[in-house]
């Protein structure tokens, strides 16, 4: 049986194109924002990854289970609902785990999956302590998957 192929690929999308559809002007100027920030941080140009994320750098993964794939190291996508952002993505690691959880409770009002960090808005939230974050997961990404 061939293994299944990921739908969430890096694509030729144009990211301003994207970023200016966002219906709700303040998810597009938030998206904006998140943008820049992640462009200075990880030193990445960003690209479209799927139909609504925002990639930045991109690494190559194989579970146990022999599945594999490529991700962007870190992004995020203006959703309807929420902010998502892919920062968490080194959480196993049991020193990552303890520093995360430390920026997390000074960040502000937020939602957690096991790698998605979901805000509502920028305002509502430390922008320093964000950017923290996002430089914290390039680091851990980093160690964890070297280029």
């Amino acid at each position: 049986m061939a293994a299944a192929e990921n739908k969430t690929r890096e694509n030729d999308g144009d990211v301003n194109a994207f970023i200016a559809n966002v219906e709700h002007d303040g998810r597009r100027a938030d998206a904006m924002e998140l943008l820049d920030m992640f462009k200075d941080i990880t030193g990445e140009e960003p690209k479209i990854w799927g139909h609504s994320i925002v990639g930045f750098g991109s690494y190559h993964y194989k579970y146990d289970s022999g599945r594999e794939g490529d991700m962007c190291r870190s992004g995020f996508s203006p959703r309807k609902q929420n902010l998502s952002l892919y920062i968490l993505g080194c959480t196993s690691e049991q020193e990552n785990i303890a520093k995360q959880s430390e920026l997390l409770e000074k960040l502000g009002p937020h939602k957690r999956g096991s790698s998605c960090l979901y805000i509502t808005r920028l305002d509502r939230i430390d922008r320093g302590i964000l950017a923290e974050l996002i430089a914290f997961d390039k680091e851990a990404m980093d160690n964890k998957y070297p280029r």
